[in-house]
């Protein structure tokens, strides 16, 4: 995966449906969000997205690639999200993709509140 796919992919997670989760997420992915969200893993994570709210549109600065293997990337950055009718969230975020194959999937995802 190009940095420039990584990217992409990592936006869809913000602006994407629970269909993109299901396909992109690892089976055992960990996500830490701010309350009441907490901490969750698994395939509760896409149903936790079953008619939640999606963002609007994201915006990514500060952006960071890792590649600590031949077998994962880690990004990190700051986000800047838009929701209809909601105050724009800021949060530094993480996430951690494994190949799986001829896939990436997403095993790790963390949000700390600007």
């Amino acid at each position: 995966m190009t940095d420039d796919e990584a990217w992409r992919a990592e936006e869809r997670f913000w602006t994407g449906g629970e269909d993109h989760y299901s396909g992109a997420l690892d089976p055992e992915c960990v996500m830490a969000f701010p309350a009441p969200a907490g901490i969750i893993q698994g395939p509760g994570i896409a149903q936790s997205l079953a008619g939640a709210p999606r963002w609007s549109s994201v915006e990514m600065a500060e952006r960071h690639v890792g590649r600590p293997a031949a077998d994962l990337l880690v990004l990190a950055y700051e986000a800047r999200g838009l929701r209809d009718g909601a105050v724009r969230y800021l949060a530094y975020c993480t996430s951690t993709y494994r190949r799986d194959g001829d896939r990436w999937r997403l095993v790790q995802h963390q949000q700390t509140p600007v």
